[in-house]
Order: structure tokens, then sequence, then C-alpha cells
């Protein structure tokens, strides 16, 4: 079977996303209904009596005619959720622009008759999605609870009562939904089959439909004080009673099939795609990672493929399943090679970067004393260092991708293009200056160590002043440890960490043979400058994880 082009592949899963979803919303349409009919079954209107057969003839075909309608408006309102959502997901989150700044934006568009540039384009499309997505509930919402309870209150009720509370609930979930950051797709540890992970999730997707809808109707209930209706003045306590649980019986079903489709959504958009040929055909004799390397290299860094070609690398590398993909990395010219380490190192490089400009940022404007004065809690660090950290999945690929390589190069590489093209300096350099980088941000200090130490009365050593600049002042990075930051960085942190020893324990002997000889510098660090930090700093560091004391 040929490969698909990359564009296809998130048009494919989104297809199949709308296909499937649509199995669970219609089997909770015909429960909710059998559930209204069972609770009310004299609600809807008796046909009229005209003589003979044809009178209940012509309403029974009435009343299946009004429940096919009402299926069809459910199963739209559900797409057009659905549909929203697929618009709104990604890999990462991206910071919406306020109207301020869109309509500044589009004024200084108009002015300087010059496209507004990339970045308040890109937050444009986020805010538009955003905006589309809280729409989208709120007029699925209507339309759902609408076509459920359609039979059991008079048109007007529907109308002014179940509609505007169907409505309501919509509009607080979109808004509830975009302020967690649920539709941010999150891949999971352990890839499963896509039945298992289906069923696995069922049980948290039916506790927040219960959830969400107890919490909606409350709310809405509350809002009826709003809206005068004479309907419920004129009705009976029973009558009014029954109406609330059929309302409550139509919001439960919106959200469980909300829920579903949800974490269907997560599922089939996180599942694994193998960016290779099938093996034995020609491509895969050839050069089976050109379509893995084509779909790293030339997708967006943020979209879709562009993760799922890194959670597909990540996974070659690490496991013994396709040994033959792995086995083709290490080629003998290794121009292979020095592209996939190119890939995994380069978001690391980036990362590193950014925080090293946003620290430097926060350490320039610390120096005044109304800043020192204040607690490590209160200052805040540059915005730029944020955003960096809302991409800690992809990091967490690289660095285990890139360790995997350099430690299976150990008994894999037949022909050293690992060592010989100087990728295993380049892996482990940049591993150290992120992990320094991140522990910076955390609030570590970070300085360099001297070597000399005085000896004192009563053979006490006493220690030289730092021999190096310590990068950032700690008042500057103090983070609370319970912020989803902290969090975040702490994470990225344990996987650098984990990933250096890795490598650490695979070359511990070569590692320890240049140590004694004096070029554990020349044969493990790069010869220029690292994205944060200095050599000397990198090799103190390296150090640490030779005599496993690094934490």
């Amino acid at each position: 079977m040929p490969l698909l082009p990359l564009e296809t592949i998130p048009r494919k899963r989104f297809l199949g996303f709308l296909i499937w979803q649509s199995i669970p919303t219609a089997l909770l349409f015909f429960l909710s209904r059998a559930a209204v009919s069972a609770l009310a079954p004299a609600a809807a209107p008796a046909p009229p009596r005209r003589g003979g057969g044809g009178g209940v003839g012509g309403g029974r075909a009435a009343s299946i005619l009004g429940c096919l309608l009402c299926f069809v408006a459910f199963e739209l309102s559900q797409l057009l959720s659905s549909a929203s959502l697929s618009f709104l997901s990604a890999p990462r989150p991206d910071r919406p622009a306020s109207p301020l700044e869109l309509a500044l934006g589009l004024v200084r568009s108009a002015v300087e008759s010059r496209p507004a540039p990339p970045e308040l384009r890109r937050r444009a499309r986020a805010s538009l999605a955003i905006a589309t997505f809280v729409a989208a509930c709120a007029v699925s919402s209507f339309l759902s609870a609408a076509a459920v309870c359609w039979g059991v209150s008079s048109g007007d009720s529907i109308g002014r009562v179940v509609g505007f509370r169907g409505f309501v609930v919509g509009l607080l979930y979109g808004a509830l939904y975009v302020y967690r950051r649920r539709w941010v797709l999150k891949f999971p540890i352990v890839q499963r089959t896509l039945y298992f992970s289906f069923k696995m999730g069922l049980p948290a997707a039916a506790r927040n439909a219960f959830k969400f809808s107890g919490a909606a109707y409350v709310f809405s209930s509350l809002l009826l004080a709003f809206l005068p209706d004479h309907h419920y003045v004129k009705t009976s306590m029973g009558r009014f009673l029954l109406e609330q649980i059929i309302f409550y019986v139509g919001t439960l079903a919106v959200f469980l099939c909300w829920e579903l489709s949800h974490h269907l959504h997560q599922v089939l958009h996180t599942k694994r795609f193998i960016f290779a040929p099938p093996r034995g055909s020609a491509a895969a004799e050839t050069n089976p990672s050109e379509p893995l390397l084509a779909a790293l290299e030339e997708s967006y860094p943020s979209s879709l493929v562009h993760y799922l070609a890194y959670l597909d690398l990540c996974m070659v590398s690490e496991n013994n399943v396709d040994t033959w993909r792995r086995a083709a990395f290490f080629e003998e010219t290794g121009d292979t090679y020095k592209r996939v380490i190119a890939v995994c190192l380069r978001p690391l490089e980036k990362l590193a970067s950014k925080l090293a400009e946003g620290l430097e940022t926060s350490a320039d404007k610390s120096y005044p004393l109304s800043n020192q004065l204040l607690s490590p809690t209160d200052l805040q660090l540059d915005s730029s260092c944020y955003e960096p950290l809302n991409h800690y999945q992809l990091y967490a690929w690289c660095a285990r991708a890139a360790a995997s390589l350099t430690v299976h190069s150990h008994k894999e590489d037949r022909y050293g293009v690992a060592q010989l093209s100087g990728s295993n300096a380049a892996v482990l350099s940049n591993l150290l200056s992120c992990l320094l980088a991140v522990e910076s941000f955390m609030g570590k200090r970070t300085h360099l160590q001297s070597q000399h130490h005085f000896m004192g009365a009563g053979g006490i050593k006493w220690a030289t002043p730092n021999a190096g600049r310590r990068y950032f002042p700690s008042a500057t990075v103090g983070k609370k440890r319970g912020s989803p930051l902290h969090s975040k960085a702490y994470a990225i942190a344990d996987i650098l960490r984990t990933s250096i020893y890795q490598i650490v324990s695979a070359f511990h002997d070569e590692m320890l043979a240049s140590a004694k000889s004096g070029i554990l510098e020349k044969d493990w660090t790069i010869n220029s400058k690292p994205p944060f930090g200095t050599r000397d700093l990198l090799l103190q560091k390296l150090r640490l994880f030779l005599d496993f004391r690094a934490s």
C-alpha cells in the first residue's frame, strides 16, 4: 500500500472522526427519546379523530416524521459541534489575540497598506477558532435539547424555555472547554488499540457528563427567574416537575454526546501513524527513512503531522519492534543519521535559546532596587519564557529519541557514523545545555564551581569564590511549585536528566577513560558555543552525571 501524502493524513482522520461519532450520538438520541416517551407517554398531542383508521394512520405517520426530523436536527447539531472541535483542536496551545490587539492590527495594516505579521495572523486564527467553537456549542445545545424534548411541551415552551436553557448551557460548556484547554491533543504514554483506548475513557466521559449536566441544570434553572413564562404559571406542579426531569434527560444526552465525541477525537487523532513503506517493498529496501524525514522537515511545526512524525520517530528509536527501520538510520554514508539527529536537536536548541533570552531579559529588569526588595514569587519572568514550555510533549520526544539512538549506536552502528560525525557529542552537549536552561528557569543556581581550594587551619578546605558568573539571579526565576509552569519545567528537566543518564550508562567506561586521559571535553562536548552556558559548565555537569550525583 503506498504511503499517503502528508496533507491527507489529518483529512482522513477528520472524516473518520465524523463518521464514528455519529454512531454513539444516534444511539444516545434514541435512548433519550425512549426515556422521554416512558416518562411522558401522553405528552404528545393526540391526532384528531375524523373517523376511520385514516386518522390514526395519519397521526402515526406524523409522529414518525416528527421523530425523524428531530433525529436529523440532533445529528446535524452534533456534526456542527464536532466539526468546530476539529477546527479548534491542535497539538499545542496557541495564545489567542484580544479584541484590542485585533483592532490595532487591522488599523495598522490598513494604514501601512501591508499584510499583518505572521504572529498576529496566527493568534487571530486561534481567536476565530475559539469564537466559532463557543458559538457552535451554543447552537448545537439549542438544537439538541429541542430535538430531545420535542413533544413534551408546547411549541412556545420549546422555543422560549428549552431552547433558551439549552443555548445558555452550550455557551457555558464551550467557554469552560476553552478555558480548561481541553482542545489541546494529549498523546498517551502507552499506545493501545483504538477499541481499548476508547473503552478505557468511557467511565471518565460518563462521570464528566453527569457532573456537567447537573451543574448546568442548576444554573439554567436559576435563569428561569429572568425569563417570564406564563406556561409554568398555568400548569400543575406535577407537570412542571415532569418537564424538569425530561429537560435534565435531554441535557444529559447532549453532554454524553459531547464527552464521548471529545474522547473519540483524542483517541483517533493521537493514534500513531507509521511513516514508512510496507516492509518488503522496493521503497523499504532502498530508502525506508525518507517518508519520516520528509514529514519531520517539511511539515508545519505546530501541525498534527509534525507531532505524529516525532511520535513515530520516538517509538522507532526506543522500541525493538521496528528494528529494521532503526537499522536504516545507521547507513554507511551517515547522512540519514545526521539528518535524524538534526531534527531531534533543533527543538531542544530553540528551547534553550528562548529560555536564555527570557532569563537574560528578566535578569536585566531585576537590577533596580525596587525589584530587588520583592520576594522571589512576586517577580515575573519575561513572557517569552512561558510559551516554549507549552510544547513539552515535543521536547520529551526529541530528548528520548536522541538519547535512545545514541545508546543504540553503541551496539548497532556498524560503521561508526554516530561517533565519527560528532553526533554523540552534539546530542550530549545539547541535552546538558537544555537541562541547565530549564534548571535556571526553575530557580536553581547555575554557576561554575572552582576546582582549586585553599587548605586552612585544622585541615579545613576553603573554597575560592565562584570563578564563573552566575547566569541569572535566583530571585528572577523563583517559581511557585504548585503552578502549571513549574510542573511542566520539572517534567522536562526529569526527561532530560533521564536521557543523559541513559547515555552516560551506555558509554560509562569510554567516558571514564577519556576523563583519565584529559580528553573528555574533546570527545563529548561540541567545539562551538552551546545554546545555554559555556563548555566548562557543560563539562562540570557531565562530571556530575559520571559520578551519578546529578539531581
